[in-house]
């Protein structure tokens, strides 16, 4: 089968004779699969319960006759004029009462039963009608989740919030509190008091906060659970996904993660950023991890420029191929794009297209037909995968309510902070899974905890128990503070983790804009900014201290004996350097080796194993050509009976996967 090559097909943006050139011009660039039928709504049902799928019926027969396989779309990401015309009810409302109105997409309440019954209508027709077509492998659910409808605030999802809340707490009683509702006078007497957290005149309760992202993000999983079953029911056996976005606050990957046959994402990287491809890196483990290291779809990437930032530089030659290989690096197992045409029209007629404005004289389309070309020559990859010594925790209770306000500082970024510790384990070439704090952490000789700002008390028992028994634990700042219910813990901070990391945090020391400190006075020196705590030790011994400022000669790093293992705790944000060293041996003590030694700067290495193959990746994102020398021989796979190397140099953008017989016991 190989990796799936190709990108999102939209057909009714042309007129039909233009179908048929498509098809050449796919085979010609190696597509093996499109998305189909994403924004189609109210091309196949003008008018309400009128159905118009002769057209798409000659698009999935072509397709079909082309060999190309079809994600098909359920179509529901848009919903027609006439639905939200005849049904104004559908619409959206912000926090302020504002409501969203046509004209873009995504304009509908993710509660609205409305809304529900007409989707799940067309997806029984859809489901109906194209069961048994050749061209059909999978279905893609809906699209970009909570993209532009991240939460709905109007009274249809207020009642659906309070039924909601009458689930998750039985009682008013049991609400008010958990809601610690006793403050500012916010006791309720009744369920039909709550609202959602709409805008007020001062900051509103943090545990409603809290609890309406849960609820926000439960309601757009109903939509797409409601679609699914009929998928399921209908189409037995073909899979079903939808199209995550990156570090997307409002959807919780790991809980859709169980409902998803295939993790799938839209990453679409920014030229301009130098480091991008650090971000990437982050949340394609992300994905790999969300279903325990199975290999997941990349749906959308664009090949050159996007439309949607306030600068929308083109991809240099060679960044498309370099960035789509990446993906296929940790763990993709398809490369599609957004879109496959370039639109004359509409809001994204400026984004690029695998067959962009100027037609297939382009450097875009040469350079998708030699991609889709390399990717067809290594059948072997897909299937196979990763592994990884470290994980790296993330979780997004703790992410929605660390970022809500009235904290000690509204600075904390749960995303900057993640790849901040990602950062030292990437460019050192280390393999890492990133997952939720409930995950089985057994196996693992190195867990990282960028921040876990609420944890709850079992989660704090599973990390002790992982170091009693002889793992080795990383813990940064802010963590352990509350529970699920943004209650602070009783008995200081850091909660339930006080024992485990041998410490006592007396206060937390936010840090002023552009102020920073020195950390030195110990093992490692370095600066650091933007937050401090005063640190009191009860067992464990500081590594570092602040150096300067009014935390002078208070710890900064320590490490703590616990059982048969060891905790470190980061009471600041390092400088890269700082945290590099310390995480560099850190790892080494947990005896984690990276994928190849002395990786040059800018140089990423990775491996993907089979029961008897491994290929390792060697992808150059920096500036200069890099020397690389392989531990054992490997032959090149990217070129036809490829040599077998030792060395090799990797110009800027340069690509490398090596292969030979799997090694399990080894990393290289």
């Amino acid at each position: 089968m190989g990796i799936h090559f190709g990108g999102d097909y939209n057909p009714e943006q042309w007129p039909e004779e233009v179908w048929a050139e498509d098809l050449e011009l796919m085979k010609a660039a190696h597509v093996t699969m499109v998305t189909a039928g994403i924004f189609s709504w109210a091309k196949v049902e003008p008018r309400p319960g009128q159905w118009d799928f002769g057209w798409f019926d000659r698009v999935m027969d072509g397709l079909a006759g082309a060999g190309i396989a079809v994600c098909l779309a359920t179509m529901t990401a848009s919903p027609p004029p006439w639905l939200s015309r005849a049904h104004p009810e559908i619409l959206p409302e912000g926090p302020d009462g504002q409501r969203r109105w046509p004209g873009g997409r995504q304009h509908y309440c993710p509660s609205s039963p409305v809304y529900r019954t007409h989707a799940v209508r067309l997806v029984e027709q859809l489901a109906t009608r194209y069961a048994d077509h050749p061209a059909l492998a999978m279905w893609h659910v809906g699209n970009e989740y909570g993209c532009h409808t991240r939460q709905c605030f109007c009274d249809v999802s207020a009642a659906d919030f309070r039924r909601w809340l009458r689930t998750r707490y039985g009682s008013i009683d049991a609400l008010n509190a958990t809601w610690s509702t006793a403050f500012w006078s916010q006791g309720y007497g009744d369920f039909d008091e709550v609202l959602p957290p709409r805008t007020a005149p001062t900051f509103p309760n943090p545990a409603q906060q809290l609890d309406y992202l849960r609820f926000g993000d439960e309601a757009l999983r109903t939509c797409y659970l409601a679609e699914k079953e009929v998928l399921e029911r209908l189409t037995p056996g073909v899979p079903v996904t939808t199209n995550l976005m990156p570090q997307h606050k409002p959807v919780d990957a790991f809980a859709w993660a169980p409902h998803m046959d295939a993790m799938a994402l839209d990453f679409y990287q920014d030229p301009y950023a130098a480091d991008d491809h650090v971000r990437a890196g982050y949340v394609f483990d992300l994905m790999r991890s969300a279903r325990s290291g199975q290999p997941w779809l990349l749906l959308e990437q664009a090949p050159s420029a996007v439309n949607w930032r306030p600068r929308n530089g083109p991809k240099p030659p060679g960044a498309m191929r370099l960035w789509s290989w990446q993906a296929v690096a940790q763990g993709a197992d398809a490369v599609l794009f957004f879109q496959w045409r370039q639109s004359l029209g509409g809001a994204e007629k400026f984004h690029s297209a695998m067959v962009p404005h100027g037609g297939t004289g382009t450097r875009i389309f040469r350079e998708v037909t030699e991609l889709g070309r390399e990717l067809a020559a290594v059948p072997g990859i897909e299937g196979t995968r990763s592994r990884a010594e470290v994980a790296l925790l993330a979780d997004w209770h703790s992410w929605w309510a660390l970022e809500l306000d009235s904290k000690p500082s509204t600075a904390l970024d749960h995303s900057r902070i993640a790849l901040d510790h990602y950062r030292p384990l990437f460019e050192a070439g280390v393999a890492c899974d990133v997952l939720p704090p409930q995950r089985d952490l057994t196996g693992y000789r190195l867990v990282v905890v960028p921040n876990l700002y609420l944890l709850t008390e079992r989660d704090a028992e599973r990390l002790a128990d992982y170091v009693r028994d002889g793992g080795r634990l990383l813990v940064s700042f802010f963590s352990g503070i509350v529970d699920a219910h943004d209650r602070v813990h009783p008995g200081g901070y850091p909660g339930p983790l006080r024992e485990l990391l041998g410490l006592r945090v007396e206060e937390f020391w936010p840090l002023a804009t552009h102020q920073s400190v020195s950390v030195g006075d110990g093992t490692y020196t370095g600066r650091a900014d933007l937050w401090s705590e005063a640190v009191d030790l009860q067992g464990a011994e500081p590594l570092a201290h602040f150096t300067n400022g009014d935390l002078t000669g208070r710890p900064a790093l320590t490490r703590h004996t616990y059982g048969q293992g060891t905790a470190w705790y980061v009471a600041t944000r390092p400088d890269p350097a700082l945290l590099r060293a310390l995480l560099d041996d850190v790892r080494s003590e947990a005896g984690v080796t990276p994928v190849l030694p002395n990786l040059p700067p800018g140089v990423q290495a990775t491996v993907r194993e089979g029961t008897d193959v491994r290929y390792v990746f060697l992808l150059n994102h920096g500036a200069d050509p890099a020397d690389i020398t392989l531990p054992r021989p490997l032959r090149d796979a990217l070129t036809p009976d490829g040599p077998t190397v030792t060395q090799l140099t990797l110009p800027p953008r340069g690509v490398a996967v090596l292969t030979g017989p799997s090694t399990p016991t080894t990393h290289t």
